[in-house]
């Protein structure tokens, strides 16, 4: 599998998804994929979308989805992390910040991605990354921030209320904050410098972040959990296995460590 084979599924979903994302029909909810979330139409669509274009490939794989669950073709073989649509509350409700997410790993940890690919659903901007051979927007070869300032931070909260208060101290060192919406899509502008740093203090699912957090890495960017410790040896799936916290360098993560951490 080749990034050449992402990127025509990928295009092939913006052009399908494309046609859908503004009708009524997209919000009309189903039932509960295998990730635990309610799934909608349009999540139903583009995960019909993507696995069309694996299987087309026609190579052994094992898939994880966040609707289906978990497929095998051919018997089975390297690990394909899908996200048809993450962000899909922005989809449902009219708020133009969603993206679909694959990543492709040789064994049964983080540390084990290979590929990844993020494509933006609304204006159809693709991420691409292999390991040891860079990271891509659109063709072009992404660089992470390179200074230590805080110009924006950007954050998750799955539960508000329990979430925001453990936030504060570092969104209050920012000179601008964003909550996306979309994990994927958080991670990808880490590695393309439009975001200092993103923090997400809940645990996180591989198949939302396996692409974003090699896009950050290949870009120069540092991905640990809050406290700073590797989650290369976390293992992938539906769960919910680590909380993330990824910066544009060295210095920025130091910074953002410190001030999570509560240091003077």
């Amino acid at each position: 599998m080749h990034i050449e084979d992402l990127r025509r599924i990928g295009q092939q979903l913006f052009r399908d998804v494309g046609k859908v994302r503004l009708t009524n029909a997209t919000a009309i909810p189903l039932e509960k994929g295998a990730g635990g979330d309610r799934t909608f139409a349009i999540d139903k669509q583009a995960e019909d979308c993507i696995l069309a274009g694996l299987e087309s490939l026609r190579e052994p794989m094992s898939i994880v989805s966040e609707e289906f669950g978990s497929k095998e073709l051919l018997g089975g073989g390297r690990r394909v992390l899908i996200d048809p649509v993450d962000g899909s509350k922005n989809a449902i409700s009219g708020l133009p910040l969603y993206c679909a997410s694959i990543a492709v790993a040789d064994g049964d940890t983080v540390g084990d991605i290979t590929k990844g690919y993020v494509i933006n659903l609304l204006s159809g901007d693709e991420f691409w990354v292999e390991k040891g051979s860079g990271a891509f927007f659109n063709g072009e070869r992404l660089q992470a921030q390179q200074d230590e300032v805080m110009r924006v931070v950007a954050f998750e909260a799955q539960v508000p209320h329990r979430d925001l208060p453990q936030l504060l101290p570092l969104l209050a060192s920012a000179r601008r904050v964003r909550c996306l919406g979309a994990v994927a899509l958080d991670l990808a502008h880490v590695a393309y410098g439009s975001i200092s740093v993103f923090h997400m203090n809940a645990p996180s699912r591989s198949i939302d972040f396996g692409a974003g957090i090699l896009l950050v890495r290949e870009a120069g960017g540092i991905v640990t959990d809050s406290a700073g410790n590797a989650i290369d040896a976390a293992l992938l799936g539906l769960h919910r296995s680590v909380d993330l916290l990824a910066s544009g360098n060295a210095r920025l993560h130091e910074r953002a460590l410190g001030i999570i951490a509560g240091e003077p």
